[in-house]
């Protein structure tokens, strides 16, 4: 089974949000649909920006643990490495 990290955006250096799962598209469909209140709903952050793949909970869960720490200004970089525009990756991952 994979689990995912992914970062979600408001917008182009908005409001971010940080998360682990292991069902990508159900979880940011869920985020989008705002069917659980919360942050993601409160400051309108639905867009995946960014997501890595593990092949185990304990180690995605170890490096969303690691990110969470990190300074903005450093997960803005991780983001614009492989999606300098800030694309909405759901488009892609649902299918």
């Amino acid at each position: 089974m994979a689990y995912y990290v992914y970062l979600l955006a408001s917008k182009k250096h908005g409001t971010l949000y940080l998360g682990v799962t292991n069902d990508l598209a159900r979880r940011i469909y869920e985020h989008r649909t705002r069917a659980v209140p919360g942050f993601t709903t409160r400051y309108g952050v639905d867009k995946l920006v960014w997501f890595e793949i593990y092949d185990d909970a304990i180690t995605a869960i170890a490096r969303e643990k690691e990110i969470k720490k990190w300074r903005r200004d450093w997960k803005i970089r991780l983001i614009e490495e492989e999606n300098p525009g800030w694309t909405d990756l759901y488009p892609g991952i649902s299918s």
